[in-house]
């Protein structure tokens, strides 16, 4: 999906998975910035290998540095709004049911609330 003109803004689950975010790596802290930037100008799906759509509207932001591997999960909202779930190091190769299930939680809370 191409958005042509729009600016995204990015929110925070809580100020806890804003907190989490800025103690990552410093590599992987870059790069989440550079990709967060962005996905502000053109938009929550930047395609692979930046981002995957996990399943039911819940998408993940790829990080990859020389320190390692992290996942940021999110999902869009109305009004051009990205909201952050939640992140976490990955330390083996398929993303872990108990992380998942933390941003699912949470994005359902979100999408009742709205």
């Amino acid at each position: 999906m191409l958005y042509l003109n729009m600016s995204f803004e990015i929110i925070y689950f809580s100020s806890l998975v804003e907190k989490n975010i800025l103690k990552l790596p410093n590599g992987l802290l870059a790069r989440y910035l550079r990709l967060a930037d962005l996905m502000i100008e053109f938009g929550p799906n930047l395609g692979m290998p930046h981002t995957k759509s996990m399943k039911d509207g819940l998408f993940e932001l790829r990080l990859k540095s020389k320190e390692g591997i992290a996942r940021v999960l999110y999902c869009t909202m109305l009004k051009s709004r990205i909201v952050i779930l939640h992140s976490f190091v990955k330390k083996s190769t398929k993303t872990p049911q108990k992380e998942l299930k933390i941003a699912i939680k949470r994005m359902k809370e979100i999408k009742n609330e709205s």
